[in-house]
């Protein structure tokens, strides 16, 4: 296998590669989310209507760059392609209190659920290619990661 030519100085690259995170020798998804924690919790701290607009525009724009990303290097869905991650990660904390405590159990449970792929999270990694199927996957993981840390915050209250 070629070894991809990703180009940081162009702009979909730099994106879809999550500013450049993406390019970690070790565990690239894992790095890439650590990279959305900041921004998320910026956009929690300014305002659910932030974090709202941010997973709208940044899901739409993310299969558009992950779909030229991965045109340009003639690869589908490299490792190295985060965006989806710092993506998924804004969903998993969307309504979500701003403790550092909840980011850490979000993290953790949409690295979960993105890693073991659930059903049906992993039909449509198999079946849906291109940027589209780049970023279905982590917005399913993201929701079923926000869906579980709801019921955590729930049942927390609730005790």
């Amino acid at each position: 296998m070629t070894i991809p030519q990703f180009r940081l100085s162009k702009w979909q690259h730099f994106l879809a590669l999550g500013f450049g995170s993406g390019l970690a020798r070790k565990a690239p998804g894992t790095v890439g989310t650590l990279v959305a924690v900041p921004i998320v919790a910026l956009l929690m701290w300014l305002g659910m209507p932030y974090l709202f607009s941010f997973i709208i525009l940044g899901s739409i724009l993310g299969v558009y760059v992950c779909d030229v990303t991965t045109v340009d290097i003639n690869q589908p869905d490299h490792a190295a392609i985060v965006w989806d991650e710092i993506i998924g990660f804004a969903i998993t904390m969307f309504l979500v209190p701003l403790t550092w405590q909840y980011i850490v159990l979000g993290f953790i449970l949409f690295r979960l659920f993105d890693i073991a792929k659930p059903w049906p999270i992993r039909f449509f990694d198999k079946t849906v290619h291109g940027g589209l199927g780049i970023m279905l996957d982590d917005v399913l993981a993201g929701i079923a990661a926000c869906a579980s840390l709801h019921l955590v915050i729930y049942m927390l209250s609730s005790s």
